[in-house]
């Protein structure tokens, strides 16, 4: 799902300013998660991805392992490439204009998450629904 409409930042980045993910948009960091081949202790399955996560729960700087099955429907470049995710207040708003990998989807209650591609890696974002908290 490609948007044309993309919009390329023409100031370039300090070596001592955050990413503009986070100056000038005002996301959070949340996790990266790093593909594994490895069966890591405490993992969690996701039927519906057909994926196994683990770490985020207990990893100090938000470490998710993610390992799939063969036949998991989740984009290849996720299944090869670690991502990082920011928390987002409005995800239609953060895609805007951006290159989605998949479709935004709803892996939990009150939570939604879409995955763009930026210069080759994947990035997603995460919205919370935050009256359930």
């Amino acid at each position: 799902m490609k948007n044309t409409s993309r919009k390329k930042t023409q100031t370039k980045r300090k070596d001592n300013q955050q990413p503009f993910a986070i100056l000038i948009k005002g996301m959070k960091y949340h996790h990266i998660g790093i593909p594994t081949n490895e069966i890591k202790p405490g993992e969690k399955y996701l039927a519906e991805y057909k994926m196994y996560v683990s770490g985020f729960e207990t990893s100090e700087y938000g470490i998710e392992w993610m390992r799939f099955e063969k036949n998991s429907p989740i984009s290849d470049i996720i299944k090869k490439i670690p991502h990082i995710a920011f928390e987002v207040d409005n995800l239609e708003s953060a895609v805007e204009g951006k290159e989605l990998i998949d479709k935004i989807s709803s892996p939990s209650k009150g939570v939604r998450v879409a995955m763009i591609i930026e210069n080759g890696a994947p990035i997603e974002f995460i919205e919370f629904d935050k009256s359930l908290s």
